[in-house]
Protein backbone atom coordinates (compact mmCIF):
# COMPACT_ATOMS: atom_id res chain seq x y z
CA UNK A 1 0.00 0.00 0.00
CA UNK A 2 1.28 3.44 -0.91
CA UNK A 3 0.78 6.21 1.66
CA UNK A 4 1.35 9.92 1.13
CA UNK A 5 2.29 11.69 4.38
CA UNK A 6 2.17 15.49 4.30
CA UNK A 7 3.38 17.50 7.31
CA UNK A 8 6.66 16.50 8.94
CA UNK A 9 6.80 18.54 12.12
CA UNK A 10 7.54 17.29 15.63
CA UNK A 11 4.56 14.92 15.43
CA UNK A 12 4.30 14.10 11.75
CA UNK A 13 7.92 13.12 11.23
CA UNK A 14 8.00 10.23 13.74
CA UNK A 15 4.54 9.12 12.65
CA UNK A 16 5.68 8.87 9.03
CA UNK A 17 8.86 7.08 10.13
CA UNK A 18 6.83 4.49 12.06
CA UNK A 19 4.76 3.76 8.94
CA UNK A 20 7.92 3.43 6.87
CA UNK A 21 9.48 1.06 9.41
CA UNK A 22 6.26 -0.98 9.44
CA UNK A 23 6.79 -1.73 5.76
CA UNK A 24 4.43 0.72 4.10
CA UNK A 25 5.53 2.53 0.94
CA UNK A 26 5.57 6.11 2.24
CA UNK A 27 6.04 9.22 0.12
CA UNK A 28 6.48 12.15 2.52
CA UNK A 29 6.51 15.90 2.00
CA UNK A 30 6.79 19.12 3.96
CA UNK A 31 7.36 22.72 2.93
CA UNK A 32 10.32 22.76 5.31
CA UNK A 33 13.42 21.44 3.57
CA UNK A 34 15.22 20.70 6.88
CA UNK A 35 12.23 18.62 8.01
CA UNK A 36 12.36 16.66 4.75
CA UNK A 37 16.11 16.21 5.02
CA UNK A 38 15.90 14.84 8.57
CA UNK A 39 13.34 12.23 7.55
CA UNK A 40 15.22 11.38 4.37
CA UNK A 41 18.29 10.68 6.51
CA UNK A 42 16.18 8.03 8.30
CA UNK A 43 15.42 6.37 4.97
CA UNK A 44 11.95 7.74 4.22
CA UNK A 45 11.41 8.71 0.54
CA UNK A 46 10.64 12.43 0.08
CA UNK A 47 8.45 13.67 -2.76
CA UNK A 48 9.26 16.78 -4.77
CA UNK A 49 6.02 18.44 -3.68
CA UNK A 50 2.61 17.65 -2.20
CA UNK A 51 1.14 16.81 -5.59
CA UNK A 52 3.92 14.33 -6.30
CA UNK A 53 3.47 12.68 -2.91
CA UNK A 54 -0.14 11.65 -3.64
CA UNK A 55 0.49 10.11 -7.07
CA UNK A 56 -0.77 6.55 -6.86
CA UNK A 57 -1.45 6.78 -3.13
CA UNK A 58 -4.29 4.73 -1.66
CA UNK A 59 -4.13 6.67 1.62
CA UNK A 60 -3.21 10.31 2.20
CA UNK A 61 -2.32 11.41 5.74
CA UNK A 62 -1.97 15.07 6.68
CA UNK A 63 -0.57 16.53 9.90
CA UNK A 64 -0.68 20.31 9.60
CA UNK A 65 -0.80 23.26 12.03
CA UNK A 66 -4.25 24.79 11.51
CA UNK A 67 -7.56 24.80 9.62
CA UNK A 68 -6.34 27.15 6.91
CA UNK A 69 -3.44 24.85 6.06
CA UNK A 70 -5.67 21.79 5.73
CA UNK A 71 -8.21 23.66 3.61
CA UNK A 72 -5.47 25.07 1.37
CA UNK A 73 -3.86 21.65 0.94
CA UNK A 74 -6.99 19.85 -0.19
CA UNK A 75 -9.22 22.63 -1.56
CA UNK A 76 -6.68 25.18 -2.79
CA UNK A 77 -6.24 28.75 -1.64
CA UNK A 78 -6.43 30.92 -4.72
CA UNK A 79 -2.70 30.75 -5.42
CA UNK A 80 -2.45 26.99 -5.88
CA UNK A 81 -4.81 24.13 -6.65
CA UNK A 82 -5.85 21.69 -3.95
CA UNK A 83 -5.02 18.01 -3.94
CA UNK A 84 -8.54 16.59 -4.10
CA UNK A 85 -8.76 16.65 -7.92
CA UNK A 86 -5.56 14.59 -8.03
CA UNK A 87 -6.94 11.78 -5.87
CA UNK A 88 -8.57 8.74 -7.43
CA UNK A 89 -12.05 7.75 -6.31
CA UNK A 90 -11.81 5.50 -3.30
CA UNK A 91 -8.69 7.16 -1.90
CA UNK A 92 -8.82 7.52 1.88
CA UNK A 93 -7.76 10.83 3.43
CA UNK A 94 -6.82 10.75 7.13
CA UNK A 95 -6.35 14.23 8.54
CA UNK A 96 -4.49 14.05 11.86
CA UNK A 97 -4.27 17.83 12.28
CA UNK A 98 -6.11 19.60 15.08
CA UNK A 99 -8.51 21.98 13.32
CA UNK A 100 -12.03 23.34 13.66
CA UNK A 101 -14.74 20.71 13.31
CA UNK A 102 -16.41 22.91 10.69
CA UNK A 103 -13.21 22.91 8.62
CA UNK A 104 -13.05 19.11 8.78
CA UNK A 105 -16.65 18.87 7.58
CA UNK A 106 -15.95 21.34 4.75
CA UNK A 107 -13.05 19.27 3.43
CA UNK A 108 -14.99 16.03 3.95
CA UNK A 109 -17.95 17.31 1.92
CA UNK A 110 -15.67 18.29 -0.96
CA UNK A 111 -13.90 14.93 -0.76
CA UNK A 112 -17.12 12.94 -0.77
CA UNK A 113 -18.32 14.85 -3.83
CA UNK A 114 -15.32 13.39 -5.66
CA UNK A 115 -15.73 9.88 -4.30
CA UNK A 116 -12.84 10.31 -1.86
CA UNK A 117 -13.20 9.05 1.72
CA UNK A 118 -12.28 11.38 4.59
CA UNK A 119 -11.89 10.95 8.34
CA UNK A 120 -10.58 13.41 10.90
CA UNK A 121 -8.21 11.69 13.30
CA UNK A 122 -6.43 14.17 15.60
CA UNK A 123 -4.03 12.69 18.09
CA UNK A 124 -2.99 12.92 21.72
CA UNK A 125 0.18 11.65 23.35
CA UNK A 126 2.79 14.26 22.50
CA UNK A 127 6.06 13.81 20.68
CA UNK A 128 6.99 10.92 22.96
CA UNK A 129 3.85 9.07 21.92
CA UNK A 130 4.53 9.83 18.26
CA UNK A 131 8.03 8.38 18.52
CA UNK A 132 6.88 5.32 20.48
CA UNK A 133 3.86 4.68 18.28
CA UNK A 134 1.57 4.92 21.29
CA UNK A 135 -0.64 7.84 20.26
CA UNK A 136 -4.36 8.07 20.90
CA UNK A 137 -6.47 8.73 17.81
CA UNK A 138 -9.86 10.43 18.14
CA UNK A 139 -11.68 9.66 14.91
CA UNK A 140 -14.63 11.33 13.27
CA UNK A 141 -16.19 9.84 10.14
CA UNK A 142 -17.81 6.78 8.65
CA UNK A 143 -17.26 3.54 10.57
CA UNK A 144 -16.29 1.64 7.40
CA UNK A 145 -13.66 4.28 6.55
CA UNK A 146 -12.25 3.95 10.06
CA UNK A 147 -11.96 0.18 9.71
CA UNK A 148 -10.03 0.67 6.50
CA UNK A 149 -7.74 3.14 8.27
CA UNK A 150 -7.34 1.07 11.43
CA UNK A 151 -4.34 -1.09 10.36
CA UNK A 152 -2.45 2.08 9.45
CA UNK A 153 -3.43 3.95 12.61
CA UNK A 154 -2.37 0.96 14.71
CA UNK A 155 1.21 1.39 13.45
CA UNK A 156 1.24 4.90 14.91
CA UNK A 157 -0.95 4.61 18.00
CA UNK A 158 -2.12 2.37 20.82
CA UNK A 159 -5.63 3.73 21.28
CA UNK A 160 -8.23 4.39 18.58
CA UNK A 161 -11.61 5.87 19.48
CA UNK A 162 -14.53 6.44 17.10
CA UNK A 163 -16.03 9.68 18.41
CA UNK A 164 -18.82 9.96 15.83
CA UNK A 165 -19.37 11.55 12.43
CA UNK A 166 -16.94 13.81 10.60
CA UNK A 167 -15.77 16.58 12.94
CA UNK A 168 -16.42 14.58 16.10
CA UNK A 169 -12.75 13.69 16.38
CA UNK A 170 -11.88 17.37 16.33
CA UNK A 171 -14.45 18.16 19.00
CA UNK A 172 -13.06 15.41 21.25
CA UNK A 173 -9.53 16.70 20.68
CA UNK A 174 -10.27 20.33 21.61
CA UNK A 175 -12.09 19.16 24.75
CA UNK A 176 -9.02 17.10 25.67
CA UNK A 177 -6.57 19.91 24.96
CA UNK A 178 -8.64 22.48 26.81
CA UNK A 179 -8.41 20.22 29.86
CA UNK A 180 -4.68 19.71 29.23
CA UNK A 181 -4.06 23.47 29.14
CA UNK A 182 -6.01 23.94 32.36
CA UNK A 183 -4.26 21.13 34.24
CA UNK A 184 -0.79 22.19 33.06
CA UNK A 185 -1.37 25.72 34.33
CA UNK A 186 -2.75 24.37 37.62
CA UNK A 187 0.08 21.87 38.04
CA UNK A 188 2.59 24.65 37.41
CA UNK A 189 0.95 26.87 40.02
CA UNK A 190 1.07 24.09 42.61
CA UNK A 191 4.73 23.29 41.99
CA UNK A 192 5.74 26.96 42.07
CA UNK A 193 3.83 27.45 45.33
CA UNK A 194 5.58 24.47 46.93
CA UNK A 195 9.04 25.56 45.76
CA UNK A 196 8.42 29.09 47.04
CA UNK A 197 7.77 27.52 50.44
CA UNK A 198 11.01 25.56 50.36
CA UNK A 199 9.85 22.17 49.05
CA UNK A 200 11.93 20.04 46.71
CA UNK A 201 10.03 20.01 43.37
CA UNK A 202 10.85 16.31 42.84
CA UNK A 203 9.46 15.35 46.22
CA UNK A 204 6.38 17.55 45.84
CA UNK A 205 5.70 16.25 42.34
CA UNK A 206 5.87 12.65 43.54
CA UNK A 207 3.57 13.40 46.48
CA UNK A 208 0.98 14.99 44.19
CA UNK A 209 1.41 12.30 41.52
CA UNK A 210 0.44 9.63 44.03
CA UNK A 211 -2.31 11.71 45.64
CA UNK A 212 -5.63 13.20 44.59
CA UNK A 213 -3.87 15.86 42.50
CA UNK A 214 -2.28 13.25 40.23
CA UNK A 215 -2.54 13.96 36.51
CA UNK A 216 -0.86 13.39 33.13
CA UNK A 217 1.53 16.33 33.53
CA UNK A 218 2.89 14.88 36.77
CA UNK A 219 3.07 11.38 35.27
CA UNK A 220 4.74 12.12 31.94
CA UNK A 221 5.33 15.84 31.34
CA UNK A 222 6.48 17.60 34.48
CA UNK A 223 6.91 21.34 33.76
CA UNK A 224 9.71 21.95 36.30
CA UNK A 225 13.30 21.58 34.99
CA UNK A 226 15.31 18.90 36.75
CA UNK A 227 12.36 16.74 37.74
CA UNK A 228 11.75 14.56 34.67
CA UNK A 229 14.57 14.05 32.18
CA UNK A 230 12.24 12.94 29.37
CA UNK A 231 10.07 16.07 29.52
CA UNK A 232 10.64 19.20 27.39
CA UNK A 233 11.42 21.07 30.63
CA UNK A 234 14.71 19.16 30.73
CA UNK A 235 15.58 20.37 27.21
CA UNK A 236 14.95 24.08 27.55
CA UNK A 237 11.28 23.54 26.64
CA UNK A 238 12.16 22.54 23.07
CA UNK A 239 10.89 19.72 20.89
CA UNK A 240 7.42 19.35 22.37
CA UNK A 241 3.96 20.85 21.83
CA UNK A 242 4.38 24.57 21.27
CA UNK A 243 2.73 27.31 23.30
CA UNK A 244 1.26 28.79 20.13
CA UNK A 245 -0.26 25.43 19.21
CA UNK A 246 -1.83 25.15 22.66
CA UNK A 247 -3.10 28.71 22.27
CA UNK A 248 -4.64 27.77 18.92
CA UNK A 249 -6.41 24.75 20.44
CA UNK A 250 -7.69 26.76 23.39
CA UNK A 251 -9.02 29.30 20.90
CA UNK A 252 -10.82 26.53 18.99
CA UNK A 253 -12.36 25.37 22.26
CA UNK A 254 -13.65 28.85 23.00
CA UNK A 255 -15.06 29.19 19.49
CA UNK A 256 -16.87 25.89 19.93
CA UNK A 257 -18.15 26.92 23.35
CA UNK A 258 -19.51 30.17 21.95
CA UNK A 259 -21.24 28.35 19.10
CA UNK A 260 -23.14 26.02 21.44
CA UNK A 261 -23.38 28.43 24.40
CA UNK A 262 -21.36 26.17 26.71
CA UNK A 263 -19.77 27.63 29.84
CA UNK A 264 -15.98 27.16 29.85
CA UNK A 265 -14.64 29.75 32.33
CA UNK A 266 -11.45 27.82 33.15
CA UNK A 267 -10.81 27.21 29.47
CA UNK A 268 -11.15 30.92 28.83
CA UNK A 269 -8.74 31.73 31.65
CA UNK A 270 -6.22 29.19 30.36
CA UNK A 271 -6.43 30.78 26.91
CA UNK A 272 -5.71 34.20 28.40
CA UNK A 273 -2.68 32.83 30.29
CA UNK A 274 -1.25 31.20 27.19
CA UNK A 275 -1.93 34.31 25.13
CA UNK A 276 0.07 36.41 27.60
CA UNK A 277 2.84 33.81 27.61
CA UNK A 278 2.98 33.84 23.81
CA UNK A 279 2.96 37.63 23.60
CA UNK A 280 5.97 37.64 25.94
CA UNK A 281 7.93 35.86 23.22
CA UNK A 282 7.45 32.25 24.26
CA UNK A 283 5.22 31.01 21.47
CA UNK A 284 7.76 28.54 20.11
CA UNK A 285 8.51 27.00 23.51
CA UNK A 286 6.72 23.91 24.75
CA UNK A 287 3.40 24.68 26.42
CA UNK A 288 4.72 23.41 29.78
CA UNK A 289 6.91 26.52 29.84
CA UNK A 290 3.83 28.30 31.22
CA UNK A 291 5.47 27.57 34.59
CA UNK A 292 8.13 30.19 33.74
CA UNK A 293 5.46 32.89 33.77
CA UNK A 294 4.63 31.96 37.36
CA UNK A 295 8.16 31.75 38.72
CA UNK A 296 10.12 34.54 40.36
CA UNK A 297 13.05 35.00 37.99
Amino acid sequence: MKIAFIGLGNMGSPMALNLHQAGYSVQAFDLSRPACDRLAAAGVPIAADAAASVQGAQIVISMLPASRHVEALFLGDGTRAGLLPLLAAGTLVIDCSTIAAAAARKVADAAHARGVLFIDAPVSGGTGGAVAGSLTFMVGGDAAALERARPVLEKMGANIFHAGGVGAGQTAKICNNMLLGILMAGTSEAIVLGVANGLDPKVLSEIMRRSSGGNWALEKYNPMPGVMQTAPAAKGYTGGFGTDLMLKDLGLAQESATAVQAATPLGGLARSLYAAHSLAGNGALDFSSIICMLQKR
